[in-house]
């Protein structure tokens, strides 16, 4: 995936089930009066189907949106249930996501002070 230089950005799931109807407009709505987030920052929003087959990806390049679409022929995307699960994620993440890995069921970091 070659996309330009999106070092600087920040890349937000969002949590549960989205209408796949939605295109640009719909989408960038959801972004701002449901995620509180400026669709227009340049930061990529992600949002996932009912059957987790399906992946839309809206951000905002230079003078104007560009919507990303990933359709799975087999297999389910892993993706958060709820808010508390849901977050800001990184580009590895990212691209871990689209490979299927399920890093939001991770092993937990354990903080241990003695041994």
């Amino acid at each position: 995936m070659t996309l330009g230089d999106f070092s600087n950005i920040g890349i937000y799931v969002r949590p549960g089930v989205t209408d796949f109807r939605k295109s640009v407009n719909g989408l960038a709505a959801l972004t701002q009066e449901i995620m509180k987030h400026p669709p227009m920052s340049g930061n990529f929003y992600v949002f996932c189907n009912r059957q987790r087959n399906r992946l839309k990806v809206l951000y905002w390049e230079r003078n104007g949106f560009c919507l990303w679409y990933k359709r799975l022929e087999e297999e389910k995307f892993p993706w958060p249930r709820n808010q508390e699960e849901a977050r800001e994620i990184s580009r590895e993440e990212f691209t871990w996501l689209l490979r299927g890995i399920d890093f939001w069921h991770e092993h937990k970091k354990l903080n241990y002070f003695c041994v």
